[in-house]
């Protein structure tokens, strides 16, 4: 019986650091406008850089021409937020670790691109940007806002605008497509 009592309050005291890894898994916290853990934060920003820089780099070679020039500039940004944050990391001043690659989510995506080409590429990339890019200004206005590391956090409002830009021109290249 004292066990059960120990185990209870064990996991009573857990929930809280649970329920924020599961619950920006789920998107439950986006829906409920929480701020993530340092460090799903961390592994987050790392895969969704990754993700990008990726995907990107497959729209240089099988996108249109607005594409490509989109797919230019989302590689040098998402290279620089990845070597800020690593920098973060290796300072010392945000304790978390950095996935060594894509969650399984993002590899499909990815996979689904590099076997596409013409409209259905186009169609798919622009919505995967669309999609990424809505995610990623959400974390980041959460942690920006609510965030447990005061220097992780100021890089995160730092970094905002850059990604409500990127998010704006994934929208645009959406629509310049539909009119085409």
């Amino acid at each position: 019986m004292k066990r059960s009592i120990i185990a209870f309050g064990c996991l009573l005291l857990a929930g809280p650091a649970l329920a924020q890894s599961v619950g920006e898994k789920t998107g439950v916290n986006s829906m409920l406008d929480i701020a993530p853990t340092t460090a799903d934060f961390v592994k987050e920003v790392a895969i969704s850089d990754m993700f990008e820089i990726q995907s990107n780099t497959l729209a240089q070679d099988k996108g249109n021409a607005p594409e490509k020039s989109f797919a230019s500039m989302m590689v040098t940004d998402h290279t620089k937020t990845t070597s800020e944050l690593k920098d973060l990391v290796a300072s010392g001043k945000v304790k978390a670790d950095l996935p060594a690659g894509l969650d399984s989510l993002h590899q499909s995506k990815l996979d689904k691109l590099k076997g596409e080409s013409g409209k259905d590429f186009s169609s798919d990339f622009d919505s995967d940007q669309i999609s990424a890019h809505k995610d990623a200004v959400s974390l980041f206005e959460r942690y920006a806002k609510g965030g447990d590391n005061a220097d992780l956090k100021a890089w995160a409002g730092k970094t905002l605008p850059t990604l409500k830009h990127h998010l704006e021109m994934a929208e645009n290249l959406k629509k310049s497509a539909g009119s085409t």
